[in-house]
């Protein structure tokens, strides 16, 4: 197996954290990429996925729009909504994203493969054996954009959709399919905002629609440095949920495609009670999209259907059999 390579595109720091041992080199990455991350808030793993990896998950992202694998029942298939009624609903075309694929084994290997897990554990890991959760999974087919600017994605901090914490101790893992640039539509960060406090994030008042549940930080400052995360297939970039990061729009004349999993320490996260909080209406939102699809999500009848509930339902053990924590 090769060494997983990395790349440094910028330098600024968050407070360390007592699982994670900021001091010493990791299973696999190096001490300064360690630091790097924990400074930045992200950091990129040249050729992390292998072709071969790869092309099996483009092979049944396109079974799955071409309905020759049927997908599970848990799985979310997506529209953008400049899409929706223009193309047949099973064209590769249509589908935008593929969420919650964590009983899709094919994709859900992905989130199993040693070459990310090993990073994951290095970053929110105490040891190259800690345990960890699979909490959110997505394969994302950006589409060329139709002239509304619909495939952007504002920036925004994911942590306003996890009701769990600590932060530092959730991770995502971003690996590109395929080249992918300025034009298409690359990941921009804000190199350091991790160490922010969380914003209030609403719906951005864009012309031509928004993606379902694609917040974006309110009042958010233009001014603000960001950085262009450009990545060849296989290279995967670990950012941290309260990093600043969203997508410009898919300039390009093809689909830009990219699989990616959020992942949390099982041992040491905790569920939170998000009311009166910044992230109670997100709350409510989300829970109101799992009671209008209980078979999709497996809500028992009579089961109440929380915040916390939504996220127990969708995530999956990674390497364990724990089933309490998360």
């Amino acid at each position: 197996m090769n060494s997983l390579r990395f790349v440094i595109t910028s330098t600024r720091c968050f407070a360390s954290k007592s699982t994670v041992d900021w001091t010493r080199p990791g299973k696999v990455l190096s001490l300064e990429q360690k630091q790097f991350y924990q400074k930045n808030g992200y950091v990129l793993v040249r050729k992390c996925i292998g072709r071969e990896e790869l092309n099996k998950y483009e092979e049944r992202f396109n079974a799955i729009c071409e309905r020759k694998v049927k997908p599970p029942a848990s799985m979310l298939v997506m529209k953008d909504v400049s899409l929706a009624k223009k193309v047949t609903p099973d064209s590769i075309d249509a589908i935008t994203k593929l969420q919650d694929f964590c009983d899709e084994p094919v994709l859900f290997s992905y989130c199993e493969h040693p070459r990310v897990t090993d990073v994951v554990r290095d970053l929110i890991g105490s040891s190259p054996e800690s345990r960890i959760q699979a909490m959110h999974t997505m394969l994302i087919n950006k589409p060329p954009d139709t002239g509304k600017l619909t495939s952007r994605h504002p920036m925004h901090q994911d942590l306003i959709y996890f009701p769990w914490r600590p932060a530092d101790l959730t991770i995502c893992a971003w690996t590109a399919m395929e080249k992918i640039n300025k034009k298409n539509g690359c990941l921009q960060v804000v190199p350091g905002t991790q160490t922010q406090l969380l914003k209030e994030h609403d719906y951005p008042d864009w012309e031509g629609g928004v993606n379902k549940a694609y917040y974006g930080i309110k009042d958010y400052d233009l001014s603000l440095p960001r950085e262009y995360v450009e990545m060849d297939a296989g290279d995967t970039v670990f950012f941290h949920p309260n990093l600043f990061h969203g997508s410009g729009a898919n300039r390009s004349d093809g689909f830009r495609k990219a699989i990616s999993c959020h992942f949390a320490n099982y041992d040491h996260t905790k569920y939170i009670d998000v009311k009166d909080t910044i992230q109670e209406e997100t709350g409510k939102q989300i829970v109101e999209i799992i009671k209008k699809h209980p078979q999709r999500y497996s809500v028992k009848p009579g089961q109440e259907v929380t915040f916390e509930l939504s996220w127990r339902l969708r995530s999956r053990p990674v390497h364990h059999d724990g089933k309490e924590n998360l």
